[in-house]
């Protein structure tokens, strides 16, 4: 249940959601109708507002990088960690399937910096955390095709430790809990995208795990560009805008739920 209402949160506070229903609300539906001039026309003009904001790359850009500078690295290089948690939602299950071959999402940086830590020793033990999102895929699922790249890349398997029932990132803090406290491990790492970090953070927090993080793939501009080609409307800049305000919002669902509890002030 709780999968579902996430989904349709995501719908409901994207800017292109809002972007449509305001336009829409600007059109007469019903022939014959009374028309409200004046609300129409500041219906149609918030809408075109909401659109055209969020997909200027400025804006979008600087929403990304305020997100992604919300909270610092805690990753220690002077520390071996029992083991390092890669959270899932780097893997195209589907498109993997079709292709027979590994393919990568935008958040491919997880599983890079994942293997250099195991590779130069920083970690003992990985823990891939993520659930197959069809069961048809299952070959191709989250845990099993990192685990598969992390083995061709030189990692040895008895390092690798799959989490395959994870659907969100309340359910790998808890999962990775229980595998953590069977195999005693005391010094754990997380790590995932920058945009992210916060709620997975706060997710760990809420299970009584104590955690080191380290944030990977910024995507944010600081100085994102004042050109007039850089306010020009992007598709692209839409799905950043998109991206941050779900995540924004994430985290106040789950505070909400109990399932993240804000780690530092």
């Amino acid at each position: 249940m709780f999968v579902f209402l996430s989904k349709l949160l995501d719908i409901f506070f994207s800017p292109l959601t809002w972007g449509l229903l305001f336009l829409a609300a600007a059109v007469p539906w019903r022939a014959g109708a009374k028309v409200h001039l004046g609300r129409r026309r500041a219906y149609g003009l918030l809408g075109l507002v909401v659109l055209l904001s969020a997909s200027s790359s400025p804006i979008a850009h600087a929403l990304l990088w305020r997100l992604e500078h919300s909270t610092a690295s805690t990753y220690r290089d002077d520390v071996t960690y029992d083991a390092v948690v890669l959270l899932g939602g780097v893997v195209d299950e589907e498109a993997s399937a079709v292709s027979r071959q590994p393919s990568y999402n935008d958040n491919v940086e997880r599983l890079v910096m994942t293997h250099r830590l195991l590779r130069d020793n920083k970690a003992r033990f990985v823990i891939l955390s993520g659930a197959t999102s069809n069961p048809k895929y299952a070959d191709f699922g989250e845990s099993a095709m990192l685990a598969r790249q992390l083995e061709e890349w030189g990692i040895k398997k008895d390092r690798i430790i799959l989490e395959s029932h994870a659907w969100n990132t309340h359910e790998n803090a808890v999962f990775s809990q229980e595998i953590a406290r069977a195999r005693r491990f005391e010094r754990v790492l997380i790590v995932t995208s920058a945009f992210h970090m916060v709620r997975a953070e706060e997710c760990f927090v809420a299970v009584g795990m104590k955690v080191d993080t380290l944030a990977v793939d910024y995507r944010g501009h600081e100085h994102p560009g004042t050109a007039v080609a850089d306010w020009l409307p992007r598709a692209s800049a839409l799905a950043i805008t998109s991206s941050v305000t779900r995540e924004m919002f994430g985290r106040l669902v789950y505070r909400a739920q109990g399932y993240g509890i804000a780690a530092r002030p």
